[in-house]
């Protein structure tokens, strides 16, 4: 049984309760808000430690200035914390440090992008404090007016709204932008760049990624080569997922649409979708199946009772130009003529469906929904690169025994294990799957490779080497896994297989650096 505390008397004649420290049970504790640590591998991880160098960059720029000329110093082993005690110079106001209030939550404020981040965000300063500015759709070099949305003060960034440019940077033209949606849809970041900025930035942002997150010494970090561009910049796009929320207000699932929702992608920096009509990054069969989706929606209106997300997929039919077919014109199909074959590209909605796909003379079917890449285009250069460098050096090859075995981990529908078979005696993919396993088999069939020579195998891919009878020395493992990358098993199983080449796509996930670095890697 619980007993109340008891009453006291005051001075004033009024009753009061109890303090904690008297037997009380004391004022209610409030609940303080934690934010939530920065995800390993996110974008927010990615962003901070851009945010953390530009920040001991500004702190080592503004660190002459700080010291009376008789005080001897060297900014370049003196750290962030200590910058921050150091003495200033008497009298002189333009090196006193500068104001740490910051601007109130959505206060408009102009500041100075000074550097690209490799979340694709500009990184701006103000003159009133140190903190760095996150804004989108910027160049270095851009003066803009942007809304403060959110501070971190720990970490020393404000993330903002892009309002308007004040003053261009010499990187910026815009009347490179191509979409009537660019700097509101969360999908573009650089239209108003040159292409060659853009792939320029593309390789800072991989220079970066192994500095800040290989967890390799300075003088193991190999030399990043130039980015090799797509040849279309516009119109390259196979596959496109747009989507529409549910009714609005409580109860959704009860509810009815009373009108057409914004059928699109979501708005940078808001969860609110973004009505998007066309989409020019899209190829032109993906840009048709857009408008066709969007007016089925509308009719079929009353048949949906939630969002949803819509697929569009590209998918071609090749048919030669001798042949009677290649004078066909179907609906709702885009027809395109080369010098030998005619191309019917349709838009495909169902994910469930098959869609195919030519990169050479290789022919790919895979599950509509499921993933391949998405920029046809380059897909012959790239596979062409990996080709031409996935072999060592022909001054290794006369001490060392030739590679004839290709391991394909995480090989999807077989772009990799079948484009590379050629330079190999056998070419295994492996995939967790079994859908995508069966699109590689069917993908081998259709490309007249027999199982002896291209073979696929259904299972985890942190399984792969506990069968391999490979002989290390002689096989080469390309590397393609999903967005979350490698896990701890597969990679502590590569490391102890020790193939002699590793080929590593998607950079991204950077976990693979740290153990590989006893091994040869070529770094796509």
């Amino acid at each position: 049984m619980t007993r109340n505390a008891p009453n006291q008397t005051g001075g004033d004649g009024k009753q009061y309760r109890k303090r904690q420290f008297q037997g009380g049970r004391g004022a209610k504790r409030q609940r303080t808000k934690k934010e939530n640590p920065v995800k390993e591998g996110s974008n927010e991880e990615v962003l901070l430690a851009d945010v953390r160098a530009l920040f001991a960059a500004q702190k080592l720029a503004d660190a002459p200035n700080r010291y009376p000329e008789s005080v001897p110093h060297t900014p370049e082993v003196v750290g962030p914390a200590e910058l921050d005690s150091s003495p200033l110079q008497n009298g002189d106001d333009a090196n006193k440090k500068k104001e740490t209030s910051l601007p109130g939550t959505f206060t408009e404020i102009e500041v100075n992008v000074v550097e690209l981040s490799s979340t694709g965000d500009g990184l701006a300063l103000h003159s009133s404090s140190d903190q760095i500015y996150v804004v989108p759709f910027t160049a270095p070099g851009d003066t803009v007016k942007v809304k403060v949305v959110k501070h971190f003060e720990e970490e020393h960034y404000s993330l903002t709204d892009y309002i308007s440019v004040i003053e261009p940077s010499p990187l910026r033209d815009d009347s490179r932008i191509n979409c009537r949606y660019f700097s509101k849809c969360s999908g573009c970041q650089f239209q108003m760049l040159d292409y060659e900025t853009q792939l320029k930035h593309k390789k800072t942002i991989v220079e970066k990624a192994y500095k800040n997150f290989s967890q390799l010494p300075p003088e193991l970090l190999p030399a990043i080569e130039e980015t090799i561009g797509s040849p279309l910049q516009y119109g390259y796009r196979t596959k496109l997922t747009p989507h529409f929320d549910g009714p609005p207000g409580p109860r959704r699932a009860e509810k009815h649409f009373e009108k057409v929702p914004d059928i699109g992608f979501m708005e940078k920096g808001r969860r609110i979708t973004l009505d998007i009509e066309d989409c020019p990054i899209g190829t032109d069969a993906v840009r048709m199946g857009m408008k066709l989706e969007r007016a089925r929606v509308s009719r079929e209106l009353d048949k949906y009772k939630r969002g949803a997300t819509i697929l569009l997929r590209e998918s071609t039919r090749r048919v030669p130009n001798d042949d009677p077919a290649a004078l066909e014109s179907p609906k709702d199909t885009i027809k395109i003529a080369t010098s030998k074959n005619t191309d019917f590209k349709s838009c495909i909605t169902d994910n469930n469906g098959t869609s195919t796909e030519y990169i050479d003379d290789f022919v790919f079917t895979s599950i509509a929904g499921s993933f391949f890449q998405n920029n046809n285009s380059i897909l012959p250069t790239f596979t062409q690169y990996i080709r031409d460098h996935i072999m060592p050096p022909e001054s290794e090859s006369t001490t060392q025994p030739r590679i004839k075995y290709l391991i394909d981990a995480y090989s999807g529908s077989g772009l990799f294990t079948i484009t590379l078979s050629s330079l190999f005696t056998t070419s295994i993919g492996i995939d967790i799957s079994n859908a995508s396993i069966i699109s590689a088999r069917e993908n081998a069939r259709l490309n007249s490779l027999p199982s002896s020579q291209c073979k696929f195998i259904d299972a985890d891919a942190a399984e792969l080497f506990k069968s391999v009878t490979y002989p290390k020395d002689e096989t080469v493992v390309v590397i393609d896994p999903p967005r979350k990358g490698c896990d701890e098993s597969f990679l502590s199983q590569l490391l102890q297989f020790g193939p002699r080449r590793v080929v590593r796509d998607m950079w991204k996930e950077l976990l693979c650096l740290a153990g590989l670095k006893k091994h040869e890697v070529l770094m796509l």
